[in-house]
């Protein structure tokens, strides 16, 4: 990363700190060690960080994020780590709420070759509660009653 980016991140965290109450600006207000203490990290790490001297590693990301109220992925795209779409948000990775998956799908999914496709769903559709419709034309059997009803 270069210093700019360096620069922009640890901005970014200064003001997050801020806004949680850590006092980082005086030099007895404790917010850098508060803060280190809290998440568990060296007070050097967030020092060099501070000073822009070094991005935090991924472990010091992990331990301060939950402290400044953000996630970790936040983090990790905001120090220029991964982009967006290198971690997508898992609401990103739904279907839309309208798809009707079939049978079909979740052979692909599961990794079914397309030459056993046809045998899968054939299987699977056996373990399947009945089409409602084609309950409703076949006549119920009574239960059997036994001599204790």
């Amino acid at each position: 990363m270069n210093s700019q980016g360096l620069d922009e991140f640890a901005g970014w965290v200064e003001d997050l700190m801020r806004r949680r109450g850590y006092d980082i600006d005086s030099p007895r207000g404790g917010g850098k060690s508060r803060i280190a203490d809290e998440a568990g990290v060296h007070r050097a790490a967030v020092t060099r960080l501070l000073q822009r001297q070094s991005m935090p590693d991924l472990e010091t990301m992990r331990r301060i994020a939950p402290l400044l109220g953000v996630s970790v992925r936040d983090m990790l795209i905001r120090s220029g780590r991964v982009t967006p779409e290198e971690l997508p948000l898992a609401a990103d990775l739904l279907p839309p709420t309208d798809w009707q998956p079939t049978m079909e799908d979740f052979a692909r999914w599961l990794g079914v070759p397309d030459e056993r496709m046809g045998v899968f769903v054939k299987v699977v559709s056996q373990f399947l509660e009945p089409d409602t419709a084609a309950e409703a034309d076949e006549p119920r059997a009574e239960p059997r009653r036994t001599a204790r009803d």
